[in-house]
């Protein structure tokens, strides 16, 4: 990695290293010490430390169940999972491409989501009679894959009859429901995962290896790039550790108020940024503190940031695309800190994941944080759950009514919060309100746009147009998430890190229900329970929040939202 920081960020940093250093803090990382950290449980969340050798044993395991895949004629792979059980192995799938069927290998799919419209789109296009099911879920009661698995275990046996399951795996810590389940209905293969390794820290581990495994990625030396990286992360030298020097960069300007990691990607490895959101976001977010990743943002010129960043670019093969290149050598002359950090091909991937692992392990202690838990993600499945119940009693959801509604866009908010925003607008309409909520974005705050909708080309190709327009009239930092991923995600930054968020959460009505089999439940009544209960906990928390609700239909209603911009 290649620092290049302003003198009193390069100040901070050489004396957080010769600190980390004199208190032999890597040392004690590797021996299991948690006072490290906060001194309460982190010693047992290390497994991951160890993951690339433990892994490296059970390589024929990988091999077998690829194999058997290739025998049987499997053309198609879906992951059902959320957060980490799920954003490794859509690096993966984004990275490597979707398979060559060619070469014997499956397509993998990644499903994340609880909206009916991507639901079905995903059942369409799959065969059960070509198509492995692989559930991940470390505990394995989360209610997004259980509820994912019993449609599809649903829809397969009504395909291929009472012995569907047999074309089922399930990755899930022994002793889970899901593993208990996967015995019972006696899917194809149960691979335990190791209980003392997070699920956000669980690339190296079977959630991410499974799905490598039967992509056809080149597991011996993916993981052997990875050893090189842990062995180079025992380094007492913090230059010389690629995981520590990068962790204490991190911490030091994250206290220096640069808490916004932006993120310039190779687009080779673009899909990075997901995962680096989940891993420090929720990492870092909680106790009013948080190192929030930035991915995706538009490229814009170096006067437009503010002090709240830090750059980190990651070149491949030592490439960006030209306009990154531009965009990173303005940065430099403007003297923006920036990061550099080479990944030498996807074979890489693997040492990546981890180098950013003990990084974000390293920062956590930095702040003087607990990295291995996540206290306020709980918060908004509570209020979901409170959501879905209430349905399963009395079959609806509890009424609502927008406070301001126009076109077929209809505005929730905190009923303070709505009398502010009509007391602040220029208009009593759609575009004044829309202005009055962003107008009160100010320095060093950032606008997230937090959208429960079908994570199609379409849509996602709307809202970066509509993030665009956004970072344009507000010029603080921009994050975009669909839900319910973004909850296991940035949500906790959301609402365990300082109040400097603006929300806009964007629902939608499906362009059609579906039923989730053996409850009194449907997909479209879950996801609009977990942005309800997302909507509840960031306003109880005095978070400043918009609900824009796109009952004319997520195509339509973007749409008229960026005319309204």
């Amino acid at each position: 990695m290649i620092a290049r920081l302003a003198p009193e960020l390069r100040v901070a940093f050489d004396a957080a290293a010769a600190a980390w250093k004199a208190g032999d803090r890597t040392g004690r990382i590797w021996e299991g010490d948690a006072t490290v950290w906060t001194g309460r449980d982190e010693a047992y969340w290390l497994g991951w430390l160890d993951a690339p050798e433990r892994e490296a044993a059970r390589l024929g395991d990988y091999a077998e169940l690829a194999r058997v895949a290739s025998h049987k004629g499997v053309r198609d792979i879906l992951l059902l999972g959320m957060g980490g059980s799920s954003l490794g192995a859509e690096v993966l799938r984004r990275s490597f491409g979707e398979g060559d069927l060619r070469g014997g290998f499956p397509r993998l799919h990644v499903l994340d989501s609880t909206h009916p419209d991507q639901v079905r789109a995903v059942a369409h296009l799959l065969d059960p009679a070509t198509t492995w099911v692989v559930v991940a879920s470390k505990s394995g009661s989360t209610i997004e894959p259980n509820l994912l698995l019993a449609y599809f275990l649903d829809h397969f046996e009504s395909a291929l009859g009472a012995n569907a399951a047999a074309r089922f795996i399930a990755i899930s810590d022994p002793g889970s429901t899901l593993d208990q389940l996967a015995r019972e209905r006696r899917f194809l293969a149960l691979v335990p995962g190791e209980p003392t390794v997070g699920g956000r820290f669980s690339a190296l581990s079977p959630f991410g290896l499974v799905p490598a495994a039967l992509l056809g990625l080149d597991l011996p030396r993916y993981l052997e790039r990875a050893s090189e990286l842990a062995a180079a992360c025992r380094e007492a030298e913090v230059e010389k550790n690629p995981g520590v020097s990068l962790g204490l960069a991190l911490g030091v300007a994250a206290e220096a108020g640069r808490d916004k990691l932006t993120l310039i990607l190779a687009p080779e490895i673009a899909a990075l940024g997901a995962w680096l959101e989940q891993l420090v976001a929720e990492s870092t977010g909680k106790l009013g503190q948080m190192i929030l990743p930035i991915d995706g943002e538009p490229l814009a010129p170096p006067n437009w940031y503010g002090k709240d960043r830090l750059f980190v670019v990651v070149r491949y093969a030592g490439r960006l695309s030209d306009e990154q290149e531009d965009a990173v050598a303005t940065l430099l002359f403007a003297g923006q800190p920036v990061l550099e950090i080479d990944c030498a091909d996807l074979a890489e991937l693997g040492a990546e994941f981890y180098r950013w692992e003990f990084a974000t392990a390293v920062a956590g202690a930095y702040l003087h944080l607990h990295p291995f838990d996540q206290p306020d993600v709980e918060a908004a499945k509570a209020a979901a759950r409170k959501l879905t119940q209430r349905v399963e009693e009395g079959g609806a959801l509890p009424p609502e009514a927008p406070f301001y509604a126009e076109h077929g866009v209809e505005l929730f908010a905190d009923p303070d919060e709505a009398a502010a925003l009509f007391l602040a607008a220029d208009e009593r309409s759609l575009r004044g309100i829309l202005a009055a909520h962003l107008d009160r974005a100010r320095p060093g705050d950032y606008v997230a746009l937090c959208a429960f909708l079908e994570m199609s080309a379409e849509n996602e190709a709307a809202l970066a147009e509509l993030r665009n327009a956004v970072s344009k009239v507000t010029g603080v930092a921009t994050t975009l998430g669909f839900g319910p991923r973004y909850l296991h995600s940035t949500g906790q930054a959301h609402k365990g890190g300082p109040a400097t968020g603006l929300f806009c959460q964007f629902t939608d009505k499906p362009a059609a229900d579906l039923p989730v089999p053996g409850r009194r439940l449907t997909f479209g009544q879950v996801i609009a329970s977990q942005a309800r209960g997302d909507f509840e906990v960031l306003t109880e928390r005095g978070r400043r929040t918009l609900r824009i609700h796109l009952a004319m239909g997520a195509e339509k209603g973007l749409r008229r939202l960026l005319s309204a911009f």
